[in-house]
Protein backbone atom coordinates (compact mmCIF):
# COMPACT_ATOMS: atom_id res chain seq x y z
CA UNK A 1 0.00 0.00 0.00
CA UNK A 2 3.05 2.74 -0.27
CA UNK A 3 2.49 5.18 -2.65
CA UNK A 4 5.32 5.31 -5.38
CA UNK A 5 8.08 8.32 -4.10
CA UNK A 6 10.20 10.40 -6.81
CA UNK A 7 13.53 10.49 -6.01
CA UNK A 8 16.45 12.20 -7.28
CA UNK A 9 19.59 10.37 -9.66
CA UNK A 10 22.03 10.58 -6.37
CA UNK A 11 19.26 8.74 -3.54
CA UNK A 12 18.88 6.14 -5.84
CA UNK A 13 22.16 5.70 -6.50
CA UNK A 14 22.98 5.42 -2.39
CA UNK A 15 20.03 2.95 -2.22
CA UNK A 16 21.54 0.63 -4.35
CA UNK A 17 24.79 0.71 -2.66
CA UNK A 18 23.10 0.61 1.08
CA UNK A 19 24.19 -3.01 1.63
CA UNK A 20 28.21 -1.89 1.57
CA UNK A 21 27.29 1.62 3.53
CA UNK A 22 25.37 -0.84 6.03
CA UNK A 23 28.17 -3.23 5.84
CA UNK A 24 30.76 0.18 6.74
CA UNK A 25 28.50 1.35 9.74
CA UNK A 26 28.57 -2.13 11.32
CA UNK A 27 32.38 -2.59 10.81
CA UNK A 28 32.99 1.31 12.67
CA UNK A 29 30.75 0.39 15.49
CA UNK A 30 31.80 -3.44 16.26
CA UNK A 31 35.43 -3.48 15.03
CA UNK A 32 36.47 0.49 15.68
CA UNK A 33 34.54 0.90 18.43
CA UNK A 34 32.92 3.97 17.73
CA UNK A 35 29.27 4.00 19.10
CA UNK A 36 27.36 6.57 20.23
CA UNK A 37 27.55 7.08 24.13
CA UNK A 38 27.27 10.12 26.45
CA UNK A 39 29.80 12.18 26.03
CA UNK A 40 30.18 14.75 28.21
CA UNK A 41 32.04 16.96 25.67
CA UNK A 42 32.05 17.53 21.58
CA UNK A 43 35.60 17.57 21.80
CA UNK A 44 35.51 13.94 23.25
CA UNK A 45 32.64 12.99 20.90
CA UNK A 46 35.16 13.87 18.06
CA UNK A 47 38.24 12.89 19.57
CA UNK A 48 36.18 9.37 19.70
CA UNK A 49 35.06 9.51 16.26
CA UNK A 50 38.57 10.59 14.41
CA UNK A 51 40.22 7.49 16.54
CA UNK A 52 37.49 4.94 15.05
CA UNK A 53 38.23 6.38 11.46
CA UNK A 54 41.92 6.14 12.09
CA UNK A 55 41.42 2.69 13.13
CA UNK A 56 39.44 2.10 9.97
CA UNK A 57 41.46 3.42 7.69
CA UNK A 58 44.65 0.88 8.77
CA UNK A 59 41.94 -2.25 7.97
CA UNK A 60 43.47 -4.28 5.48
CA UNK A 61 40.37 -4.93 3.39
CA UNK A 62 37.74 -2.60 2.96
CA UNK A 63 34.38 -2.38 1.13
CA UNK A 64 33.86 0.22 -1.33
CA UNK A 65 31.31 2.31 -3.18
CA UNK A 66 33.20 2.23 -7.01
CA UNK A 67 31.95 5.03 -7.72
CA UNK A 68 33.55 6.77 -10.83
CA UNK A 69 34.38 10.68 -11.07
CA UNK A 70 32.40 10.59 -14.23
CA UNK A 71 29.32 9.00 -12.29
CA UNK A 72 29.43 11.50 -9.95
CA UNK A 73 29.59 14.55 -12.39
CA UNK A 74 26.62 13.15 -14.34
CA UNK A 75 24.66 13.89 -11.01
Amino acid sequence: NMKPVVRSLWDQLLLRKRAIIETINDQLKNQSQVEHSRHRSLTNYMADVVAGLIAYTYQPRKPSLNLSSSALIAL
